[in-house]
């Protein structure tokens, strides 16, 4: 009787274990800056147009959210436009794609001055 309880026990905490696993959500970041504004803008990639963020995720779908809500812009004045794409785990979330086209924010990548 014991025994049983214990496996079941084993097995519930597994069961448990694996649906708050996270996986490794990473997001590509590279920052368009607007002319004379590179300093302040690359400043949230140590001083380079484009880095690597991890974020926490459960699943790709999940993965995917995280790079789309990264895609706002409030400083258009500084960052003219972002491009953002995501892997999980290793593997390239919805083949690679830049989660910032069709972004509220992503019409100033088209307009020659920043707003």
């Amino acid at each position: 009787m014991q025994t049983r309880h214990a496996v079941l026990g084993a097995m519930l905490l597994t069961l448990a274990m694996g649906s708050v696993y996270a996986g490794e959500c990473l997001l590509q970041v590279t920052r368009t800056a607007c002319p004379g504004q590179e300093k302040e803008s690359y400043s949230k990639c140590d001083g380079k147009p484009g880095c690597i963020e991890s974020v926490p995720a459960a699943s790709p779908s999940q993965c995917a959210l995280k790079a789309k809500s990264a895609c706002a812009n409030k400083r258009l004045e500084i960052t003219k436009y972002k491009k953002i794409s995501a892997t999980y785990d290793g593997a390239a979330v919805e083949g690679g794609k830049d989660f910032c086209v069709g972004h509220r924010d992503y019409p100033y990548a088209a307009k020659a001055e920043c707003k």
